[in-house]
């Protein structure tokens, strides 16, 4: 690996980190927080590298980096820079297979095969360094199986050591190719590699079944009715008033490509994505939008809103946002209360964004969500239905 960067990079930004990846050189986009596995699995679409724990304990991620086995989730992507990845595609292909992989078939040293790049890599690098026999059960129980005992996989690594004594062959499914990603984007050799894509620019379906969260919140706004509208039906108006959200790109067809940030304690969270407005119907000031997203940490968003403006018994504005989220990844482990009662909090700073944007005329002056405003308000309305529960 190369020298650290000299240069100091904020948490929310990109950087360009050159690899070498079974052979191939490749420059990658990432956020400074993605960790190599996921870089691995999700810019390059090489998936054999496996995450289990995630905390360096499992050792599923295993990979050689610069020649030494490394766990993938516990390097960051940017501290890689100028390495040579190693991972199990590079170690044999399926119609030259590596002698350990030929070996871990022949000694049933696998079953259900999720530890298995793993213990691949972890054995190559074992023999690498040519242990002794003796060694190899403490230096094997690195990377855990719930499988097979070990017994095979302890067999077939002897038999490998048994059959090459000058050393392991090199691995023999490394040399220039295209990647390509998990969302299909090839990268040529030495060209690159864009931050995940955003949406591509078709429609936005919304799934179906459960929601991961609902949101149904009813604000007075302190503007007239007309000027409500005029900011809802105004896309760029309305994206201003939207906590942590940013308009990137006017796409045709009420089509946008935007990007939104959400932070919530130390989770923070960048999604890329695309929004479609599917009703806008001006004589009863309701709209109805549907968006997606992703973050580059695996994260991703989909959400169907609508919003009502109407006049209230009392002759005041009153506007209705109703949602239905549907998370997944990392997002999703907030759990279903509090990631309603975070959403909740942002459509009521929504809300009040828009009346000021309605008073003003122009949009308003947001700084993006306040987190720990809002997790201190989500806590606090989860301590209080707690409180009412029956005893």
């Amino acid at each position: 690996m190369t020298a650290p960067r000299p240069e100091k990079v904020a948490a929310g930004d990109r950087v360009d980190v050159a690899l070498t990846v079974n052979g191939t050189p490749v420059t990658v986009r990432v956020s400074t927080r993605e960790h190599l596995a996921d870089v691995l699995r999700t810019h390059l679409g090489l998936t054999g590298t496996h995450l289990g724990c995630e905390h360096g304990v499992c050792g599923m991620c295993t990979v050689l980096v610069d020649g030494d086995a490394a766990r993938a989730c516990l390097l960051f992507a940017v501290q890689c820079d100028g390495a040579e990845i190693v991972t199990v595609e590079g170690l044999g292909a399926p119609e030259r297979p590596h002698p350990l992989q030929r070996a871990f078939s022949a000694h049933h040293g696998l079953q259900c095969g999720f530890c298995t790049p793993g213990m691949l890599m972890s054995s190559y690098d074992l023999l690498a360094h040519d242990p002794s026999a003796a060694d190899l059960p403490a230096a094997m129980s690195g990377v855990i199986c719930r499988c097979t005992g070990y017994r095979g996989i302890l067999a077939a690594i002897s038999d490998v050591a048994d059959t090459f004594p000058a050393g392991v062959p090199a691995p023999g499914n490394c040399g220039r190719r295209t990647l390509v990603g998990r969302a299909g984007r090839s990268l040529p050799v030495g060209t690159a590699d864009a931050a995940p894509a955003a949406a591509p620019t078709r429609e936005v379906r919304v799934p179906a079944g459960v929601p991961s969260a609902t949101v149904d919140v009813t604000s007075a706004l302190d503007a007239p009715l007309a000027d409500v509208w005029a900011v809802l039906s105004d896309v760029e108006r309305l994206v201003a008033c939207l906590p942590g959200a940013r308009l990137l790109e006017v796409l045709g067809e009420d089509r946008y490509r935007g990007r939104a940030t959400v932070a919530l304690g130390p989770v923070k969270l960048g999604f890329d994505g695309l929004a479609q407005v599917v009703e806008r119907d001006a004589e009863h000031h309701r709209m109805h939008l549907v968006a997606q997203g992703a973050d580059a940490g695996g994260s991703a968003t989909q959400a169907d809103i609508r919003l009502v403006a109407s006049t209230g018994p009392d002759g005041a504005t009153v506007l209705r946002a109703e949602a239905a989220l549907h998370l997944s990844g990392r997002i999703a482990q907030f759990g279903r209360a509090l990631a309603g009662d975070v959403s909740r909090r942002m459509f009521e700073q929504f809300a009040a964004a828009v009346a000021e944007s309605a008073k003003t005329g122009t949009a308003p002056a947001l700084t993006g969500p306040n987190p720990l405003r809002i997790a201190l308000a989500a806590l606090l309305d989860t301590l209080k239905r707690v409180a009412r529960l029956p005893r």
